[in-house]
């Protein structure tokens, strides 16, 4: 999941690394990070039939705490590759 994660993000910043400011990026993390959890949810009560608080109750203690981590990597990797990037504060 980081290395779809770090690559993804490193296309992003590629592509659209020198139009966008600093709270671009946070704000293009974020509503990623928003549409990801809708879409899982979406599909864990669809798919799976159960209710959301039902799905959240499921998850193991240790990889759903690996899993919640990963959503704020997710979330903040658009931010970090571009500062890694050395893409200009605007």
């Amino acid at each position: 999941m980081f290395v779809a994660i770090y690559l993804a993000a490193g296309y992003v910043v590629r592509e659209h690394g020198p139009s966008m400011a600093p709270v671009g990026w946070a704000l293009a993390g974020v509503l990623s990070l928003s549409m990801l959890v809708a879409a899982e949810l979406l599909l864990a009560v669809a798919l799976a039939g159960r209710g959301v608080g039902e799905y959240i109750a499921s998850r193991d203690p240790v990889s759903g705490s690996v899993y919640l981590i990963m959503l704020v990597v997710f979330a903040a990797m658009p931010w970090m590759r571009r500062r890694h990037a050395g893409c200009r504060a605007t």
